[in-house]
């Protein structure tokens, strides 16, 4: 939120309360993405998606018309739980029962919308807290929800999967792990103590408890919430990795390359923020080339070789001095989108291999992977920065510049790293662009097709 700020001075909050505004939020949309998709799945899209808004819709009137602290707060958590139904059944909605042309163009439209959110959701949020008042950040959403639920209604599917249950003791230990780890890695860098804080260490004692009473419920269960055999297949299980390996990157860079542009090179809030708008703005333009690439070429190599780019992105930035500007800056940002956009086709490759059946869980796993590596970018190129700091003097610009760049290029390893799991992971392509999936002639759907006989 741009315009926390603002909001905090207005109300006063204590910096506890400013924490959980945003804290709130993400713990609440982290551990119910995957139980979002099993209801997509069951009950469908439709309704899900529908609820979801409404939801979103309601918190966000609250929000703005009471204007207090509490309920700020507590509208945040429920935010989030709209937030989470929405993200799970619009993947459904790309994915379920669409032509391989349809699907490739709904996940375009979904990615590009996500990245324009995120390029300038933050700038206009701060525009509109100065010029107008922090509330219509929040009611704003009210007339945009109400308008979305009548065509998502009328137009989504509404058939959920017959015969199919909701596993309560799944969606509970799924939702326990991922809040437990989402806690742990936000809080790691907010203590002094840091991973060796009782908080962090207890909350990944409670993580590591729930994911084995996870595993033991899926394979008990006659209808589990997550089918455990997603992740014997090649296609899925190697691009978790690369989706988790590029958001720690991703993230990462996003996080501490803001503070790196303002400490050292001295740009201002606003201009750092205005930095990372020409990579958004090219994703969002390269992606329908991503899509045909992966159709031509094969997910491996344009995948793979989008994590290579995005690696040399990371390494070009550290390369910075102080003094440097924006034409400076532009040639490693260039990179970062370039391989960004090349990226935006694994999830739809992931959910290929995914039975219909299916797809709205498997596409909650998608979207908690997306949301968690980015506190795993945070936390871990943290501690690189930490160690690297240690080292040092710690006072001068320059060595921080030094500690910052020992975390991005660890970073940047690990981009390679799963890189090259993709390149061994994924599709080798080798089919002409618009036969994928018996899609129509011009389809840029992934040919993900080693798992396609084990799908089957």
């Amino acid at each position: 939120m741009g315009a926390l700020g603002i909001v905090q001075r207005d109300l006063d909050l204590s910096d506890a309360a400013r924490e959980w505004v945003v804290t709130g939020y993400l713990l609440t949309s982290s551990c119910l993405l995957i139980a979002g998709g099993r209801l997509a799945d069951v009950h469908g899209c439709r309704r899900v998606l529908t609820t979801g808004q409404a939801v979103f819709a309601g918190a966000s009137a609250l929000i703005g018309l009471a204007g207090r602290a509490d309920v700020l707060v507590a509208g945040r958590v429920v935010q989030g739980a709209g937030a989470a139904l929405m993200v799970s059944a619009a993947l459904v909605a790309v994915r379920a029962g669409r032509t391989g042309r349809q699907r490739a163009i709904g996940q375009v439209v979904w990615l590009a919308m996500s990245s324009l959110g995120t390029a300038v959701g933050p700038t206009v949020g701060g525009y509109v807290a100065e010029v107008w008042d922090w509330t219509w950040i929040f009611l704003v959403n009210v007339p945009i929800g109400v308008l979305a639920v009548v065509p998502g209604w009328i137009f989504l599917d509404g058939r959920g999967g017959r015969g199919q249950a909701v596993d309560l003791p799944g969606m509970l230990t799924s939702a326990t792990v991922v809040f437990a780890v989402t806690w742990a890695l936000m809080s790691a860098g907010d203590r002094q103590d840091g991973w060796r804080a009782p908080g962090v260490l207890a909350a990944l004692a409670v993580a590591v408890a729930a994911a084995v009473a996870f595993v033991l419920v899926e394979r008990r269960s006659r209808d589990p919430m997550v089918d455990l055999a997603l992740f014997r297949r090649a296609v899925f299980a190697g691009g978790t990795v690369t989706l988790l390996m590029w958001g720690i990157g991703f993230n990462g860079l996003l996080y501490f390359g803001t503070i790196f542009l303002q400490d050292v090179l001295g740009f201002r809030p606003s201009e750092a923020g205005l930095a990372f708008l020409p990579p958004a703005l090219t994703v969002m333009a390269l992606a329908p080339v991503a899509f045909w690439l992966t159709g031509r070429l094969g997910p491996r190599f344009t995948i793979g070789g989008g994590m290579a780019l995005m690696a040399a992105g990371m390494v070009a930035f550290t390369l910075l001095r102080r003094g440097d500007g924006f034409g400076d800056l532009m040639p490693g940002l260039a990179l970062l989108g370039i391989g960004t956009a090349l990226v935006v086709p694994l999830p739809l490759c992931m959910l290929q291999v995914v039975p219909d059946e299916r797809v709205g869980v498997a596409s909650g796993v998608v979207a908690v992977v997306r949301q968690v590596s980015g506190a795993f970018g945070i936390a871990v190129l943290g501690v690189v920065i930490d160690v690297a700091a240690g080292s040092r003097d710690p006072s001068g610009t320059e060595a921080f510049r030094q500690a910052v760049a020992a975390g991005l290029v660890f970073g940047a390893g690990l981009v390679l790293v799963g890189g090259l799991v993709g390149l061994f992971t994924l599709g080798r392509g080798g089919r002409p662009a618009g036969t994928a999936h018996g899609g129509p002639a011009g389809t840029t759907t992934p040919p993900c097709h080693e798992d396609r006989e084990a799908r089957r």
